[in-house]
């Protein structure tokens, strides 16, 4: 009785336990930001390596950040701007929030002490190319090296540690192109697309961006959210979005990449997609065909009795006796050839094949089945046919009138004298 006891209180504590820990996790979150309670606050770290998955975001990509269900990673473009990006990192730092920044290299050039903001406060830096052109899907190369190095240089320059430039890019305007992505690629640099846009940039009202923002959420359950840290009406929507998150019970993930002295973290390559298939999800399309070797033998072996699965005692009940007389018998059957598969070529059966031949075939069969005559008569058919194309015939007689030629009259300047 005693052991029990001790066993059914061992038990209960630690439901106990379990149970506080999962309806405290908020509570966690909010606790690591001061002075602020309610905060929404950072759920965990995401580790990423941008050589294992260079392209992520499936407004473009197949593959996305690693998310589990209800976790959002927000992400700024285009700053700083310090007139709205210092009232973005003020709204973030009241809720306890890391976020990603994409720095244009002129904004960098020209506030420096807005990127060294964003350092301190712990985001993650990446670059946004150097002028923001729309038009890097139709760069040539050395343009788009020059817009990469020239976002680099002045971002890292910016920075009292270069080191903490974290090695993501994400094309201006979401123009991607192949060559872009490839050079980006090899230098190590992961291409940033997004899983859902705000349409902050856009003319639109406050309300419009939080609305655009939480549907586009709920549609996907997770993904990277696309705003702009340089926008008045992203300023005024952030708070409700983020008052949203919290109330609909979402989370906030920070990435950063990967160094030698903090590895990725363990991920499996289907948790990149934005949902991964599941065993009670049928496959959408048939596994590709391979392509089959024919065999070089001439024959192919005829079944024997023993294919059939049939016990010996049984064997006259299945079969006939002719067939248990030849029982014994080794026998092949003949492989077929490639003329049988072969069809003269302007036979009924091509013309059969196509729908613009159909009529050429019926009246070609029509002719063999009619003989002589027939061939005669479709003769006859078709020479009058030819006849009539040579010389049509007017279908109405003003019209037979009027194609006789008509006399042509001369102007002339000289008049008669009397």
């Amino acid at each position: 009785m005693i052991g029990s006891s001790v066993a059914f209180r061992v038990r209960s504590w630690t439901v106990l336990l379990l149970g506080l820990l999962t309806t405290a996790s908020p509570a966690a979150f909010a606790a690591e930001c001061p002075g602020h309670p309610d905060a929404l606050g950072t759920s965990r770290t995401l580790v990423v390596d941008p050589r294992e998955h260079p392209r992520i975001g499936t407004m473009q990509y197949r593959e996305t950040l690693p998310l589990r269900d209800h976790e959002v990673v927000l992400t700024f473009d285009d700053g700083p701007l310090p007139k709205y990006s210092n009232q973005v990192l003020q709204i973030l730092a009241d809720e306890c929030i890391k976020a990603t920044f994409f720095i244009i290299g002129e904004q960098a050039k020209a506030n420096p002490e807005g990127v060294r903001k964003l350092v301190a406060a712990g985001h993650t830096v990446g670059t946004h190319s150097m002028t923001h052109p729309l038009t890097m899907d139709r760069m040539p190369i050395d343009k788009v090296e020059a817009q990469v190095n020239g976002g680099i240089q002045w971002t890292s320059a910016a920075m009292t540690d270069p080191s903490k430039l974290a090695p993501f890019f994400r094309i201006p305007g979401l123009m991607r192109a192949d060559g872009v992505e490839n050079y980006l690629i090899s230098r190590g640099i992961q291409v940033w697309s997004a899983d859902f846009p705000a349409d902050d940039w856009r003319h639109v009202s406050p309300d419009r961006v939080y609305q655009l923002a939480i549907q586009r959420l709920e549609a996907k359950g997770k993904g990277i959210l696309l705003l702009h840290d340089i926008q008045a009406r992203t300023v005024a929507a952030l708070p409700k979005i983020i008052r949203e998150l919290k109330a609909r019970g979402y989370r906030i993930v920070h990435v950063v990449p990967a160094t030698a002295d903090r590895p990725a973290t363990p991920t499996t390559a289907v948790e990149w997609l934005l949902h991964p298939p599941t065993e009670t999800t049928p496959i959408a399309r048939w596994p590709q065909v391979p392509n089959f070797v024919y065999a070089q033998t001439a024959t192919l072996p005829a079944p024997g009795l023993v294919d059939l699965n049939a016990q010996t005692a049984h064997l006259p009940l299945v079969l006939p006796r002719k067939t248990m007389a030849q029982a014994d018998i080794a026998s092949t059957l003949p492989a077929p050839g490639r003329a049988v598969f072969a069809i003269p070529e302007g036979s009924v059966e091509v013309l059969l094949s196509t729908t613009l031949s159909r009529r050429a075939a019926t009246r070609l069969a029509m002719a063999a089945e009619a003989g002589p005559a027939g061939k005669i008569k479709a003769g006859k058919i078709q020479a009058q046919r030819a006849a009539r194309a040579a010389h049509p015939t007017p279908k109405h007689a003003a019209q037979a009138k009027s194609a006789a030629p008509r006399p042509t009259r001369v102007a002339t300047s000289v008049k008669k004298r009397a």
